[in-house]
């Protein structure tokens, strides 16, 4: 069965707002192009999709991006599989992009079966709504440092049916001094 990697970032205070955040550094730059392309599916919620696309399928064609940029949009591209969770989106764009409107649980419990690499999901609703239900294998915590301040944190108003073990299998610290925080579910 394949995994679900919820991946975010985050000032020092748990904001997620990616106005407050500025652009990656280089280093980390990379970091998430390596994760995207071994990625072999994305699961976002309306919102999160339609700040990806046609962003990043845009900026994939358009030679004034950095070579960064066209990388990471590129490897997006590449992506086998787009998973959309909205009630509200009549169709998404895309090759292999689907709409699923109703029971996310056994959608997502579906795409985990079929083969291939690791799923993505990003953004803040959707995900939660996977933590929820026991779905996200792995997390991936992008610590800027600087404090928001203000926006909407992480887990705000989120009550968890059971106190959620995770397992850190991995750190690593930028020259820009944000820290990435990996875990697992601890079993």
């Amino acid at each position: 069965m394949r995994k679900l990697i919820y991946a975010i970032n985050l000032t020092l205070d748990g904001c997620f707002d990616h106005m407050l955040l500025g652009p990656p550094d280089p280093e980390v730059f990379q970091y998430y192009i390596d994760l995207v392309k071994g990625a072999g599916a994305f699961v976002y919620g309306r919102k999160t999709y339609q700040l990806m696309v046609p962003y990043w399928p845009d900026v994939a064609k358009d030679e004034s991006s950095s070579k960064a940029e066209i990388e990471y949009a590129e490897a997006f591209c590449a992506v086998d599989q787009m998973l959309v969770v909205s009630r509200s989106l009549d169709k998404a764009e895309g090759k292999n992009t689907a709409v699923i409107r109703e029971n996310l649980k056994d959608g997502i419990l579906k795409l985990k079966k079929q083969e291939g690499n690791y799923m993505l999901t990003g953004g803040a609703d959707i995900p939660l709504q996977l933590i929820q239900l026991g779905l996200v294998d792995e997390y991936i915590f992008l610590i800027y440092p600087v404090f928001g301040g203000k926006g909407k944190r992480l887990f705000e108003g989120v009550d968890l049916a059971e106190q959620l073990q995770l397992k850190l299998v991995d750190t690593k610290v930028f020259a820009s001094g944000s820290v990435l925080l990996r875990y697992v579910k601890a079993l």
